[in-house]
């Protein structure tokens, strides 16, 4: 439930929290004192659009907090948790702060978050019922839901319905896909087979291309590498066949060592050093040794370097068709034959999930005519229990009809005495009314007044509730009692008292027979020092709250006749509750 909300600098209201309880909550209060301001700032924080005109006058920004508490599991915390929100054992912060230059912000569960979140959270924590917001009335999908949670036992046949419905969606599209491929895998198949084949042909092995490419560059530049490594050959041994006297890398290092072989002798560090150039020279002679082997095996042979420039010429080809390098085409390769592959099976495959698909339209066909059975009995139920709460509304003339009829049109087309299928079966639901015997009756969105409305929705949500068909934890009504009084106000009261017991309830009036029966009664009070109005909201039991309901009834709060007149509608109250 909502078991905090706070406002600041929001309209008349500078700072005022108000503590909510379960069961009926009632906020009352004098004209312009404020109340429509504590359902704007719910509304903002459940995510509505921001009006800086909202701000209070002089200030930055407005800013409404509220604190909800919900239970392990419920999927508000989920969908928090998944922005990144912080919930204390199931306590939940919610923050909407609105600058008066216009921008908008929102914080959940301490983390910045969208506004959409907040809306999101919102539509699984609350709905707000008033006569300027009335939307699950004017919403056709709504209507159905609202039919649908009327009776604990459509929910098993609409999951049984949801997963036929994917059953059959799933293998329909792969069906669509498969005869798809089928219609197109002649041509496909032909370029992959010839790719394929011209793999198969020249056989390319994995790195070839790179491989020829530094033979090539070998076999090309062979008379400059030999002189290159005869060179350095020479410079390190020394060249006997050039038959004048130079001076190796050998020769030089054998000097150095006989240099230091007899001083040695009479020093440890500079007989080190002989160590050293003994090592040098074993490298020297490794090296020159290297590079007479590599001179021995590096021949030109012109034949061989044809053949590598022939092949290099056909791996460019297969590379500019499947691939920049011969392993990107080895790499098509396997993908071209398991493509190939699934070409070639489409058609029998095709073949085989045709009776599937029959199989499994039937079988949603089926699911949904359980479910439109179950929803027609519903209708006929849920009609009969909304007109008798209607008539405990004011509204006794009333009559509620709900209409369960075939889809017009669905995602899966009718045929043969089909209706259209949709995700939520095959039905479309209207709730009608009449407002009185022999009047047509009309969608109610367009048959009921604004205040009309109020009480329409009351009464579903009383039968729903009643039922355990309601997932959402508080209800606000919004002048649900305009344009009544009396007894008839007395039976309102009594009844959001009845949607009280299975939900949190908090409801905005100006009548003293509603209030009456509230669990929780909060006042909004107007303070003006000549210069600056302001309202704040306090909770009033006893006699303060006796003052509050004879001041509602009779315009004052201080004679006994009133305060007499209070106390008499609270027992009166209090005994309907109990009956």
């Amino acid at each position: 439930m909502l078991t905090r909300l706070r406002l600041r600098r929001l309209g008349v209201i500078d700072d005022a929290v108000l503590d909510l309880a379960p069961g009926l909550n009632v906020l009352t209060g004098e004209t312009g004192a404020g109340k429509t301001m504590v359902v704007s700032g719910l509304g903002l924080l459940l995510g509505t659009r921001a009006d800086p005109a909202l701000v209070r006058s002089g200030a930055k920004d407005a800013v409404v907090e509220g604190v909800v508490d919900l239970s392990a599991g419920h999927p508000a915390l989920v969908r928090a948790a998944d922005a990144g929100a912080e919930d204390d054992d199931g306590e939940l912060v919610l923050v909407r702060t609105v600058a008066a230059a216009g921008r908008s912000r929102a914080h959940v569960g301490g983390r910045t978050a969208p506004v959409g979140v907040l809306g999101e959270l919102g539509e699984m924590l609350v709905v707000v019922h008033g006569q300027a917001d009335q939307w699950r009335l004017r919403s056709p999908e709504e209507h159905r839901v609202m039919l649908d949670d009327s009776d604990p036992a459509i929910a098993p046949l609409k999951r049984a319905y949801r997963e036929a419905y994917e059953a059959y969606t799933s293998a329909r599209d792969e069906l669509a896909r498969l005869r798809e491929l089928d219609e197109r895998r002649t041509s496909e198949a032909d370029a992959l087979r010839a790719g394929l084949a011209d793999l198969e042909r020249l056989d390319p092995q994995p790195g070839e291309d790179v491989a020829l490419a530094a033979e090539s560059e070998r076999l090309s530049h062979v008379d400059g590498l030999r002189t290159a490594a005869g060179t350095a050959q020479g410079a390190l041994v020394g060249d006997d066949a050039s038959g004048e006297m130079t001076v190796s890398v050998s020769d030089l290092l054998a000097q150095a060592r006989s240099a230091l072989s007899g001083a040695g002798a009479h020093d440890d560090e500079l007989a080190g050093y002989d160590g050293r150039l003994a090592e040098v020279a074993t490298l020297v002679s490794e090296c020159a040794s290297d590079l007479s082997a590599y001179l021995a095996g590096l021949d030109a042979d012109p034949a061989r370097l044809e053949q590598v420039e022939d092949r290099r010429a056909e791996l460019t080809r297969l590379t500019r068709a499947y691939g920049d390098t011969v392993d990107a085409a080895l790499a098509w390769g396997q993908r071209a034959a398991a493509r190939l592959d699934e070409l070639e099976s489409a058609h029998e495959r095709a073949a085989g999930l045709v009776e599937e698909v029959e199989r499994l339209l039937t079988a949603l066909r089926s699911a949904a005519a359980r479910l439109t059975e179950a929803r027609t009995a519903a209708a006929g139920r849920l009609a009969t229990a909304v007109t008798a709460e209607l008539a405990h509304l004011a509204m006794g003339k009333a009559i509620i009809e709900v209409v369960v009829e075939p889809r017009a049109s669905g995602p899966i087309p009718g045929d043969d005495g089909h209706p259209p299928l949709g995700t939520t079966g095959a039905d479309d639901v209207d709730i009608r009314m009449a407002s009185g015997p022999g009047l047509p009756l009309r969608t109610v969105a367009k048959a009921a007044s604004g205040g009309e409305l109020s009480r329409v929705m009351l009464a579903l949500e009383v039968v729903i509730a009643g039922a355990g068909g309601s997932a959402v934890p508080t209800f606000v009504f919004d002048e649900v009692d305009a344009g009544i009084g009396g007894r008839a106000a007395i039976a309102v009261g009594a009844r959001l008292a009845a949607l009280a017991r299975h939900a949190q309830v908090v409801v905005v009036t100006h009548l003293a027979q509603v209030a009456a029966h509230a669990d929780n009664h909060l006042v909004v009070r107007k303070t003006d020092d000549g210069h600056v109005t302001e309202s704040d909201v306090v909770a009033v039991t006893g006699d303060e709250r006796e003052r509050e309901i004879a001041r509602m009834m009779a315009g004052v709060d201080d004679t006994e006749a009133a305060l007499d007149h209070a106390r008499e509608l609270l027992r009166t109250a209090a005994r309907s509750e109990a009956t």
